[in-house]
């Protein structure tokens, strides 16, 4: 088995509920994801950034934090999949990260990972910084229309939450 099928076993098994079988896979593959993590080839390292969302490792947010700053774009979109699994049911993890997802949305060159980041931001408690910069963007001309559409949709769906407080 390699770290893409384990990976894909681990996603199954967090999906399926069973923590014991995870938390088995988990412990056999740390070592692996570690080093795949710090691999000098980046096919390898956005393999390693999207293992740890599929493997549910809470426990490497420090690693998933250095992909969002890899110079590739792969991994820090591979990153970004993983951190926004690993929020959805803890809000705590975005806002660990909330600058580091904002220069993301802001001022990365790639598309694609710009979206990812404000899709990531949907997860963390709504904070009017978020909200106002993600509303910016979405009113920006300037700006790719996708990341545009997906600011604007975020924002309103943090502004949406913050009115439930």
């Amino acid at each position: 088995m390699n770290l893409v099928e384990a990976a894909a076993e681990a996603q199954q098994l967090a999906e399926a509920g069973d923590e014991r079988a995870l938390a088995d896979l988990r412990r056999r593959w740390d070592d692996e994801v570690e080093a795949a993590a710090r691999d000098r080839d980046y096919r390898i390292r956005a393999l390693a950034f999207r293992a740890i969302g599929q493997f549910q490792y809470r426990q490497k947010l420090a690693l998933l934090e250095r992909g969002l700053g890899d110079e590739s774009p792969a991994c820090r979109g591979s990153a970004l999949v993983a951190l926004e699994s690993l929020s959805r049911d803890s809000p705590g993890i975005v806002n660990g990260v909330r600058g580091v997802l904002h220069n993301l949305v802001s001022a990365d060159p790639n598309e694609a990972v710009r979206r990812l980041a404000a899709l990531s931001l949907k997860n963390g408690s709504p904070q009017r910084e978020t909200i106002v910069l993600l509303s910016g963007i979405a009113a920006d001309d300037d700006q790719p229309r996708d990341v545009r559409e997906t600011a604007g949709k975020i924002a309103a769906l943090l502004t949406k939450k913050s009115r439930r407080r």
